[in-house]
């Protein structure tokens, strides 16, 4: 029997690489039983490796595991598997739904633990044939459902339910287990509504009086404060932060989010382009992009000038590119340079001499089995018959080699592309120098407009200075405009003149890239009406 002072949970000197590259670093914590702890930080800080590892995800063993030591009660476990997780009574309420849409609250609440009844068939077959026994699975349902204190309708089937029911469906499965010690609860609140959410925040405070330890992983920070016993922020991988709820703010949590030696991040050459004309006019614009909130978003854009957009995971940041670009169905309008874009066409897009170097690197920015000569050169010699001889007047058009060898050479030399030569495969290049290969071929269509999604990441930080110093110069030396994508904030300011951060599928607000760190934290977490 563990001694009543022991914690129920205890993670000591966790640390986690992938692939050598390291993303969680002498991670140390501790939960009581009963008690709620709220988990921050950015996207990228190593929350959600972390509950993988507690919750003995897959993807932690297949890449050689972690080191450190997870107690529960005092006694060292290891989790293999999430049933293995779910056996010692931890529970985990995911961000991507994992129901059933055919089935009810009630058969989803319950699925693979359903209570059966012998029948005389049963008795002589075996107990295959045994039936539900839909009286105890009404009840078992009932008595989960009233230990969240919101009322969902059991016999409602989940294609016909709103998505906060849904959310709730989910937490009340995890209830129904009477092993539950411990429930992780990631971005819970992200689908529901302001009353709903209020309830979620009431139904974990019940949970915590029946001696249920909650993790709870929100970027909404007045959640937090509002139902947390104490605040964990990681950054980097680090714990920088480990406080009780009732001595910090939210301005504190969110400081400490985004922090580093963050005042003098920011370049000196940050310049005022509100002088200069609009070029992008953005207005009313959705997306509908899995895994992205674009609702409402209006947004000028000036001139010549390097525009950060940034903000928490989706909320629609990437969704935006996205959706100007014709990647995904979009609607509202975008002027650009004086005339309207059509939305849903990427070709339309690229004839206007907008160019976009998008995040899936390896699904839509590279031909992988090409050279990197391919890479670089193919866009400009499809969308502006660059690279090509005539011959017979310009009946016949073939490639010029030399010039594609050329301005390939020119940005291997640039953008110091780690490779063999330019004729080597873009899939045998680093993470890295395959986001170098990205860029230059968006330089070499020579646009007037450029967006450029998540530029930096996975890749090291030499890599990520020469990417980021390369953007500036293409904006400096050519005239283009940028708008860069990021979840670094520091990055957008070290590089953008003004950073618009979107919050909710709304522009939450632009401040010049100069401003404390803290003022764009504060953006990110406001919930525009």
């Amino acid at each position: 029997m563990a001694d009543r002072n022991t914690p129920l949970l205890e993670m000591r000197n966790i640390k986690k690489d992938f692939f050598g590259n390291q993303v969680l670093s002498d991670i140390n914590l501790t939960l009581s039983e009963g008690e709620v702890l709220g988990l921050c930080g950015e996207n990228g800080a190593g929350k959600s490796t972390l509950m993988k590892i507690l919750f003995g995800m897959d993807v932690i063993r297949e890449t050689g595991g972690y080191e450190g030591d997870v107690l529960l009660n005092g006694e060292k476990v290891q989790f293999s598997t999430p049933f293995d997780a779910l056996a010692a009574g931890i529970g985990m309420v995911h961000q991507e739904f994992s129901l059933i849409p055919g089935f009810t609250a009630t058969e989803n609440i319950l699925l693979n633990r359903e209570p059966k009844k012998r029948n005389i068939i049963s008795e002589i077959f075996g107990d295959r044939l045994d039936t539900l026994d839909y009286n105890e699975m009404t009840g078992r349902a009932e008595r989960a459902i009233g230990k969240m204190g919101f009322s969902i309708d059991k016999d409602m089937v989940i294609s016909e339910m709103p998505v906060g029911h849904k959310q709730f469906t989910e937490i009340a499965r995890e209830l129904s287990k009477d092993s539950l010690k411990l429930l992780i609860l990631d971005e819970p609140t992200a689908v529901l509504t302001e009353k709903e959410a209020e309830a979620l925040l009431d139904s974990i405070r019940a949970m915590s009086k029946q001696g249920i330890a909650v993790i709870f992983i929100t970027h909404r920070l007045h959640e937090i404060l509002s139902v947390c016993d104490k605040v964990v922020v990681m950054r980097d991988g680090f714990v920088v932060s480990d406080v009780p709820a009732a001595e910090t703010t939210v301005n504190e949590i969110s400081k400490k989010m985004v922090g580093r030696s963050v005042e003098t991040a920011a370049k000196a050459d940050i310049r005022d382009m509100s002088g200069a004309r609009t070029v992008m006019s953005i207005r009313r614009l959705w997306v509908d992009m899995p895994g992205e909130t674009v609702r409402d978003v209006s947004l000028d854009i000036k001139e010549g000038e390097i525009l950060g957009i940034g903000g928490l995971a989706g909320q629609g940041k990437l969704g935006i590119p996205n959706g100007i670009m014709g990647l995904y169905e979009a609607g509202g309008t975008v002027e650009f340079d004086g005339k309207q874009i059509p939305l849903n066409s990427p070709r339309r897009c690229l004839d206007a001499s907008l160019a976009f170097v998008s995040e899936d690197r390896r699904g839509v920015g590279l031909l992988l089995d090409e050279t990197l000569e391919w890479n670089v050169a193919f866009p400009a010699m499809q969308v502006q018959d660059k690279f090509l001889k005539s011959y017979l007047g310009g009946l016949i058009k073939w490639r010029d080699e030399k010039a594609i060898r050329d301005v390939t050479e020119r940005y291997i030399d640039e953008l110091q592309i780690k490779c063999t030569g330019s004729k080597q495969k873009a899939k045998e290049l680093s993470g890295g120098n395959q986001q170098k290969v990205c860029l230059a071929k968006a330089f070499a269509l020579e646009p007037k407009f450029l967006f450029v999604s998540e530029p930096t990441r996975g890749i090291d930080v030499g890599a990520k200075a020469l990417v980021l110093e390369a953007l500036r110069r293409f904006n400096r030396d050519s005239g283009v405009t940028v708008v860069m994508i990021s979840s670094e904030l520091e990055e957008l300011r070290s590089i953008c003149d003004r950073i618009a951060i979107v919050s909710g599928g709304r522009i939450a607000g632009i401040l010049p890239a100069s401003d404390p760190s803290e003022d764009f934290g504060m953006l990110m977490v406001s919930m525009v009406k």
